[in-house]
């Protein structure tokens, strides 16, 4: 515990510093945003509208080798966006500089939270929240990096190439576009954030490894479900390519919690049998 008591408006004063601290930090970031935003809005947020997208360019490769690959190879993708409301632009301008400021600021965020609660915890409780947001941060990123190279593209790209009928074309709005692609992104982030949650459910005594085991056949199934209700187009390859890194969680899911504890044997079991 922390060697000098701290009152609670001592705890309030110090919560209110770190408060402050965050959003000075958010801000900077996103005048920050503002700079960057207008170079990389084309490059990365809008890339996946074009063939030219890495992840099309690489399935289109593949599919060299891998013959029930979808065909990528269409060099005419290149979706145009339509903006139907005056603002549209200049908001989605704000609102992209902002997710620059809170994505960017995800590691200090997390350190200051953790500067504020870990006076209050003891040494091997300090540890493992420790690791647990560190942990926590970087399976945020890494879902963010999912949605963004494969469940977007994969989703988009099905969805604008879709026909009911030859009579009607396809126009996306730019609200449209950056409202599907701020929630998939953020869905795989929060999605990726399983065994963290597994991890803490583990130390409170509520989750131990023989669930996994016992419910491994389980788990294969619900990934598959759950990437049918993400990807729409329904053909194996997407399927697969979004079953395997949920799969995936539970697995690592798996190695972070805590093995089962030993079965204590009850001492009518022990006693010896006595003959009649």
């Amino acid at each position: 515990m922390a060697e000098k008591e701290m009152s609670f408006w001592d705890h309030l004063e110090e919560f209110r510093w770190t408060i402050i601290r965050i959003l000075i930090t958010l801000v900077v970031l996103s005048l920050v945003g503002f700079i960057v935003v207008p170079r990389i809005f084309d490059s990365i947020i809008l890339a996946p509208r074009s063939s030219d997208f890495i992840t099309y360019r690489f399935f289109e490769k593949a599919s060299q080798y891998i013959p029930f690959l979808p065909d990528f190879s269409a060099d005419s993708f290149n979706i145009s966006l339509l903006n139907i409301n005056m603002t549209t632009q200049f908001m989605t301008y704000i609102s992209t500089s902002f997710a620059f400021a809170v994505l960017f600021s995800i590691p200090y965020i997390l350190y200051e939270v953790w500067r504020f609660i870990s006076p209050a915890l003891y040494e091997n409780e300090a540890k493992g929240v420790k690791t647990a947001f560190v942990f926590g941060g970087v399976m945020f990123v890494i879902g963010c990096l999912v949605g963004y190279f494969l469940v977007f593209p994969l989703i988009f790209r099905f969805l604008i190439t879709f026909e009911l009928s030859e009579a009607i074309h396809n126009t996306i709005s730019l609200d449209s576009y950056m409202n599907n692609f701020y929630m998939l992104i953020l869905i795989m982030g929060v999605v990726f954030e399983l065994p963290l949650v597994c991890w803490l459910l583990s130390n409170l005594g509520l989750l131990y490894r023989s669930f996994f085991r016992k419910y491994r056949k389980h788990a294969v199934v619900g990934s598959l479900v759950a990437a049918a209700l993400i990807t729409p187009s329904g053909d194996p390859f997407s399927l697969i390519i979004v079953t395997l890194p949920l799969y995936f969680l539970w697995e690592v899911s798996a190695l972070v919690v805590k093995k089962d504890p030993p079965e204590e044997e009850s001492d009518e079991e022990n006693l010896p049998t006595v003959a009649e």
